[in-house]
């Protein structure tokens, strides 16, 4: 028989006489009594051969396993799912991306919960892997180590780098004339050229860097590509540091309070990170209990710049900036601006300012200004996030500034009930410099699952509309988004929402610098308009959409399923 440390929840299946039977299972698949009277590390691993971010997860997983073994835990590792993003885009299986992630949280918090694990090491490739995994980390509280599997390499196409991005935009380059079918086939050959997750700085990189800033990961690990050796590297080192956690008892909500929050938040606006930062660091809040508004997305960003230079707002990669140094070096210059809380804990045990001063980074003035620029000559004074409202969006809506800070718009409403009639529109060539394309009923509750739409978003800039062309949506955008489209407009369509009012030729303004989004309506024709407007039906009566579609909360506060951290 076998004897655990004391306190470590394992020894229910695995100390004592009664449990020689449970003991019989592990030794079946060749643990051994130095493993059973270990630790007991669950490696929770995304891997799967529907999308490059999380190909090559299997590897990344046995490093960590490795790191765990090696550090005398019993590592454990198990399997959960993934959506690919960018492969499901623009097709009805997007409405699965955001349930993913509730899939993801929920699935990993089962098998730590029913074999009484002690500890995690959460691998994440894609998109929702890396909001799901840390929502799981955070709602067991157990000991925990982030893992990112690192982001896809840039391709190269007639002398530049290219990512997946491009082939977006590509497509409606083609449908306005501007690029061949034969040239679009050039651009799709070379724009993802292995492993990984997309490059710019679009949803999964964004969470990965955010990963670092909340100090679930360390300080670092999120930059190394997919296909480095210092990928596995960092594997390795989060499975030692897991064990680490679990003799320390160093768990997520001793690390996480406001201010971790408040950090992650400045990181994002100013590295111009995905708008779904916003939805999973306010679904991330909720879990770990901590208050976290909306409208503070809006207070960080106007006192915090825009300093770097990556896609889809500027140029460079995650590549890029990890040959600058990383994630630390834009912390380093948020810190020292007092703009970033460098006494806020990490799951090394150290703060934030103790782990900048272990790292070896290049020094300040050794840093590309065309990559990252210092605080005080910033690419824009403020960060990229924009949280607007109006008679529009009551509850706000989400803006990722990719051009200038003073954008002011106004125009006709193109009203559509679906993205797919919306980007129907786009590929006919009916866009009108001026309009403003709403597209509803596809909500959180009401697509379900919130539908990113970078298919037409990028048809739009595509047709050459980036900057005389707004969108908005009750659904979402991917990261790799640019121009004026602005998302998580709440209330929901489907939940009764002003954006459920809005017809054909209503006039809108969007304006940046007043914060507003707004149509030209008195508030009783909204509220007659809504009034007379039929109850839509569930899309789904039946299976996982129609489950996770009634429990969704509203985008304001994350759209959680928790029942337990849902805000009415």
């Amino acid at each position: 028989m076998t004897e655990k440390s004391e306190g470590l929840r394992s020894s229910e299946v695995t100390e004592g006489v009664e449990r020689a039977p449970h003991r019989a299972m592990f030794r079946a698949m060749g643990y051994d009594d130095e493993d059973l009277s270990s630790p007991m590390v669950g490696v929770a691993n995304p891997a799967a051969d529907v999308t490059p971010c999380n190909v090559h997860l299997d590897d990344v997983a046995a490093a960590a396993y490795e790191g765990v073994d090696d550090a005398a835990g019993m590592p454990i590792e198990f399997g959960t799912i993934t959506i690919s993003d960018a492969i499901s885009m623009g097709t009805e299986g997007m409405r699965a991306s955001l349930i993913s992630r509730e899939v993801i949280a929920d699935s990993v918090e089962l098998v730590a919960f029913g074999e009484r694990l002690d500890g995690l090491v959460t691998v994440a490739g894609c998109d929702k892997n890396l909001p799901g995994m840390m929502m799981a980390a955070i709602r067991t509280d157990l000991p925990s180590v982030f893992l990112y599997g690192g982001s896809i390499m840039p391709g190269e196409h007639d002398g530049r780098e290219v990512t997946v991005q491009n082939v977006f935009e590509g497509v409606g380059a083609v449908a306005e004339g501007d690029m061949t079918e034969d040239e679009l086939d050039g651009l799709e050959r070379h724009a993802c050229p292995g492993a990984g997750s997309c490059g710019g700085m679009f949803t999964a990189n964004t969470m990965a860097s955010i990963s670092e800033a909340l100090g679930l990961a360390p300080l670092g690990s999120a930059g190394a590509p997919a296909e480095f050796e210092e990928r596995y590297e960092v594997a390795e080192r989060a499975g030692e540091l897991a064990v680490e956690c679990i003799e320390a008892d160093r768990r997520p909500s001793d690390l996480l309070e406001k201010r971790s929050f408040e950090n992650a938040i400045a990181l994002q606006v100013a590295i111009g990170g995905s708008t779904n930062g916003v939805l999973h660091l306010l679904a991330l809040a909720a879990e770990a209990g901590i208050d976290l508004d909306i409208e503070e997305f809006d207070a960080i960003s106007r006192r915090t710049p825009k300093i770097a230079n990556l896609q889809p707002g500027g140029q460079k990669t995650m590549y890029d900036l990890y040959e600058q140094g990383g994630v630390p070096v834009v912390v380093r210059r948020l810190v020292e601006a007092g703009l970033f809380d460098g006494d806020a804990a990490t799951v090394t045990g150290r703060t934030i300012s103790e782990e900048l001063e272990q790292l070896d980074l290049p020094d300040d003035g050794d840093i590309d200004a065309e990559f990252v620029r210092p605080v005080d000559d910033p690419f824009h004074e403020e960060g990229a996030i924009k949280i607007l409202t109006g008679n529009l969006a009551p509850d706000g809506a989400v803006l990722k500034v990719t051009g200038e800070d003073d954008f002011h718009h106004e125009g006709p409403a193109r009203v559509f009930e679906s993205e797919e009639d919306a980007m129907k529109y786009v590929q006919e060539g009916h866009i009108e410099s001026g309009d403003v394309v709403v597209i509803r009923n596809e909500g959180p509750a009401g697509g379900p699952g919130m539908r990113e739409m970078l298919g037409v978003t990028a048809a739009v800039v595509g047709a050459g509309h980036e900057d005389d062309v707004a969108l908005l949506t009750d659904g979402r955008f991917s990261g790799a988004t640019r121009g004026p489209m602005i998302g998580h407009v709440a209330p929901e369509s489907f939940v009764g929402g002003p954006i459920g009012a809005v017809e054909d030729g209503d006039h809108i303004v969007v304006d940046i610098p007043d914060r507003t989004l707004a149509v030209d309506l008195a508030d009783d024709e909204i509220e007659s308009r809504l009034d007379a407007r039929e109850t839509p039906e569930p899309a789904y009566e039946n299976g996982v959409l129609a489950k996770y579609g009634a429990t969704f909360g509203s985008a304001a506060e994350g759209a959680v399923t928790n029942p337990g951290v849902k805000r009415e």
